[in-house]
């Protein structure tokens, strides 16, 4: 049996609305949660109380590598790599200095994470997350951080060079420069 002719442009319609609407949604999250700096640009500059207290700029960390680490002790992403950023620490500490900063609502989960994650290195800030905001806190909003984690390789000058790497070819790009 043969559809009237309406009826199958109407189908074939369907159908192309049907396939367009996946690869639409997949475009937009992909250009929803893309951090607002790229590669080639300078690392906006922030100040910092880190966990023990002491106040930091980032700027104050010129002349080493930075890896900016967004994460938080509710994401369980964030969590697993933990280990792999304790063995980067330990492997390029003399070159790298990471810079933990946790979108957190309460303080008390983010020190045991880090205790039990074994998140050592002494540059760890806590932002706190707006009750109403998902992600947020002034250096989350200025680095476009709009899921985690989210890290920024930033150079001995200061600029970008990589945005989000595999954890386990950080110290291959430093070396590589």
């Amino acid at each position: 049996m043969r559809m009237p002719g309406n009826a199958r442009y109407t189908a074939r319609r369907l159908w192309w609305i049907a396939a367009l609407l996946p690869v639409l949604w997949f475009a937009g999250r992909a250009w929803y949660f893309r951090p607002n700096l790229a590669t080639a640009d300078a690392a906006a500059d922030f100040t910092a109380v880190r966990a023990d207290g002491e106040t930091f700029r980032l700027t104050d960390l010129r002349g080493r590598y930075v890896l900016l680490d967004f994460w938080g002790s509710w994401c369980g992403p964030c969590r697993r790599e933990s280990p792999a950023l304790a063995r980067l620490h330990a492997r390029a500490a003399d070159r790298l200095t990471i810079v933990s900063v946790a979108l957190e609502r309460d303080s008390a989960a983010w020190q045991r994470a880090r205790a039990h994650d074994g998140r050592r290195w002494p540059h760890q800030v806590m932002e706190q997350t707006p009750s109403l905001k998902f992600l947020g806190g002034p250096v989350a909003d200025r680095y476009g951080v709009k899921r985690v984690p989210t890290h920024f390789l930033i150079d001995p000058a200061g600029t970008v060079v990589s945005v989000d790497p595999p954890l386990d070819e950080v110290y291959e790009l430093i070396d590589a420069r």
